[in-house]
């Protein structure tokens, strides 16, 4: 079951993504939207739309869910593997996302103290940027 989950989860989120998947969804509210006439603007052709889209919503979410918590996972192996194999890294930082957000938070002050003036990180951020 997690499998299939998985599987459907990844081709759906990729589907979504794509243009023909916007065209698809735009043409869907413009049929609705040109039918109105013919139901006589109905409260059940209101339904309709209303029911379709929640329905969608609601199971695009779990499916997009799904498909970002792998990829989010994969990256930090990914970057974990990195920091293992850097020598002058810190094994330290392997594991860091399992922190709260207060620890994250405490995390990032250390890590900027430690890099030095704020002021100085900033601008050479804005001398890298201006090298464009």
């Amino acid at each position: 079951m997690s499998r299939f989950f998985e599987e459907v989860s990844t081709r759906v989120a990729a589907a979504a993504g794509r243009p023909w998947a916007f065209v698809l969804a735009f043409g869907i509210i413009l049929v609705w939207a040109i039918s109105g006439p013919l139901f006589g603007w109905s409260d059940t052709w209101q339904l309709v739309i209303n029911t379709g889209t929640t329905i969608v919503t609601f199971l695009m979410v779990f499916l997009i869910q799904n498909a970002q918590n792998r990829d989010a996972s994969a990256i930090q192996a990914k970057l974990d593997e990195l920091i293992r194999a850097t020598r002058e890294a810190r094994n330290e930082f392997i594991g860091v996302e399992h922190l709260s957000e207060a620890e994250l938070i405490r995390l990032l002050e250390v890590i900027e103290a430690v890099a030095g003036d704020a002021s100085k990180r900033h601008q050479a951020i804005e001398r890298l940027i201006s090298r464009r």
